[in-house]
């Protein structure tokens, strides 16, 4: 076959422009790759088309791929512009600042398209800056690193309010390197770094950054973008610091017109609450009917609460100067009587009290003591028929149901319902005989107040005080806190409290409650053992410890709480979350290990990482959590095979 070149075509037949774009323009219609336009070129070439026309194509072809250019770049800048004007939108509607600096580093991560972009703040009273904000990082070290002034690639654009970029950061000697920060970055596994400060006028408040996990250099247009976004984080923030400026305005302005207001008729409320509370106590009314009395004299709402539900701090100040005290927007005064705190009368909304009306709110909290001390004194008969019903149920005795929930019946207990069974113990040491009975008895006398008020039992047994109460809408756990709050306040010495998991059916079976108590005593002796005299906990509280003092032994429910949304997710999804997890703590939780030993890409691991934390919560890899959940993952496992756990 010969081979031979076709001869050129006779300049008077010339090539036109439209013939020689036509191609480019079906490209640029269809919007192919860059690559796809070398084909007219080099189709023209092989079929031996003369020089003319192939340099007219050549033409051609640049022409479209500057138009193309052009256009891809229109499209970026649109899609860039529509980012920034729905950012902006979100500030104009400031409600929650951390909800608006999300969507800020969401949006700058999706339209740099890295895996990775975070925002740090200033922190002028230590001199560093720390991070605030984070999207795609699954590494625990990382998002608590603190950078200092001209450390690291942040530090150094906090300090110099310049953009810095790094297309390796390891190898990047421009930096100051720390072992912490190399440390932190390791554990993201982030290689290219771009940073650039966020600007309130001249004054550098944090760091807009995003990065890759793989080297990457970043063009000046996406530097520009980044810093965008910035001033758009720098104008949420000076706007939310805006706002509560303003805010704490209005409330001294409010507190200045309530003074004036409640000024002018201060003599005649007094003289009008003191005949008022006269007369409640001549009809025997209560606590909640002094309360309301008050309120009407002063205008406000009054309130009688509990040690437990009224603020610390304030109820201590109030008993210590004997007068009412303000906390925040709220007046409160102690109720107590002989030293014991019985309560608190507090005013709500009222931060502008004249010293009139805050007598009248004092003489109103002695006048409710007095109350309560009365209703305690015809409450003790009934406090030892609490304490023999208890008995009877502890001791397991063969009693008649109906008979038993006859008696409870008249003390409005209900032994039908869920119950818990306390265990209180006093922690101090009393300094004889004489003072450590008089303790005793006033931690019966607190229990049988707590037992009363609850609709419960309690019982003095071997010191002790036991208590039965109704579960309610709560859990042990919480109420074993709150008991322990309420008598430690009471008795002002440090009470440790254990809890029973909730029990049913004490009047048809008796030693339920036997076995409940012991369950109580078993927590008791734990928070001791533990170091935790003086709180209430039950046996959930002590996370898979719970398994060993808990007669129920309920594994099944211990995996089910500590992972039992990442197994759920791998049955649903069928994803590989749970192997991820024992690969992640077998390799000490490092994403790079973990990689090599799952043999995926360190992304995968990432975004496994990223979708368990969103399962399991932010604190997952805090040491308490991560053993708690290292110990489910081994119990899942063992009920997954042939042996059975007891």
């Amino acid at each position: 076959m010969s081979h031979h070149r076709p001869h050129p075509a006779p300049a008077s037949t010339p090539v036109t422009t439209t013939d020689a774009e036509a191609p480019f323009l079906e490209l640029l219609a269809r919007g192919a790759s860059a690559d796809a336009y070398e084909q007219p070129v080099l189709l023209a070439r092989a079929e031996g088309a003369d020089p003319a026309r192939t340099a007219a194509l050549e033409r051609a072809k640049r022409l479209a791929l500057t138009v193309r250019a052009e256009m891809e770049g229109r499209r970026r800048r649109e899609a860039e512009l529509s980012a920034l004007f729905e950012t902006a939108h979100d500030l104009a509607g400031l409600r929650d600042l951390d909800s608006v600096l999300q969507a800020i580093v969401q949006r700058a991560r999706s339209l740099l398209g890295t895996d990775v972009a975070y925002l740090t703040l200033n922190d002028p009273a230590r001199g560093d800056t720390y991070m605030r904000v984070t999207e795609g990082s699954v590494a625990a070290r990382f998002q608590q690193l603190r950078l200092g002034m001209g450390e690291g690639l942040g530090g150094l654009v906090a300090q110099t309010a310049r953009p810095y970029v790094t297309d390796d950061y390891s190898k990047d000697v421009r930096f100051q390197h720390t072992r912490t920060i190399d440390a932190g970055v390791g554990d993201e596994g982030l290689v290219a770094i771009l940073g650039v400060p966020l600007m309130l006028g001249p004054q550098v408040i944090g760091v807009l950054f995003a990065a890759d996990r793989r080297a990457r250099v970043f063009e000046r247009e996406q530097i520009a973008l980044l810093g965008s976004f910035a001033a758009l984080a720098a104008a949420a923030i000076d706007t939310a610091n805006l706002l509560t400026e303003t805010r704490q305005a209005l409330a001294e302005l409010e507190r200045a017109n309530a003074i004036i207001r409640a000024g002018s008729a201060v003599v005649e409320r007094a003289s009008e609450v003191h005949d008022r509370l006269g007369e409640l106590v001549l009809r025997g009314g209560g606590v909640h009917d002094v309360a309301a009395a008050v309120s009407e004299v002063l205008d406000g709402t009054v309130e009688f609460a509990d040690v437990e539900d009224a603020p610390g701090d304030a109820l201590e100040a109030s008993r210590a100067e004997g007068h009412a005290v303000c906390h925040g927007r709220d007046w409160v005064a102690a109720v107590a009587a002989g030293g014991e705190l019985l309560g608190a009368l507090v005013l709500r909304g009222h931060p502008g009290l004249d010293p009139v009306d805050q007598r009248t709110l004092e003489r109103a909290a002695l006048v409710t003591s007095l109350l309560l001390l009365a209703r305690r004194s015809a409450s003790e008969a009934e406090q030892r028929v609490r304490g023999e019903l208890l008995d009877d149920l502890l001791d397991a005795r063969d009693r008649d149901p109906r008979l038993l929930r006859e008696r409870a019946a008249r003390l409005h207990a209900d032994l039908d319902a869920t119950h818990v069974v306390l265990v209180a113990r006093i922690e101090a040491a009393a300094a004889d005989a004489e003072e450590e009975a008089a303790t005793r008895r006033r931690l019966w006398s607190a229990a049988d107040h707590v037992a009363a008020t609850r609709h419960g039992l309690a019982a003095a047994r071997d010191g002790q005080a036991v208590l039965l109460l109704p579960l309610g809408a709560g859990t042990a756990s919480a109420i074993a806190a709150q008991v322990a709050g309420r008598l430690s306040e009471a008795i002002h010495e440090p009470v440790t409290v254990g809890a029973s998991a909730p029990v049913t059916g004490v009047a048809e079976r008796a030693e339920r409650a036997a076995a409940a108590h012991t369950e109580a005593r078993r927590c008791l002796d734990a928070l001791r053992l533990l170091g935790r005299a003086g709180e209430g906990a039950a046996a959930e509280d002590f996370g898979f410890l719970g398994l060993l003092l808990s007669d129920s032994r309920d594994i099944a429910g211990f995996v089910a709480r500590t992972v039992g949304e990442v197994v759920d997710y791998d049955a649903r999804r069928g994803t590989d979350l749970v192997r991820t997890l024992d690969a992640y703590f077998d390799s000490g939780m490092s994403p790079a290990r973990t990689k090599d030993a799952l043999h995926v890409h360190v992304n995968t691991v990432a975004q496994r990482l990223e979708r368990i934390g969103r399962l399991l919560g932010p604190d997952w890899q805090s040491p308490a959590r991560a053993l708690e959940i290292q110990l489910a993952l081994r119990l899942h496992r063992l009920s997954g095979s042939s042996l059975r756990i007891r």
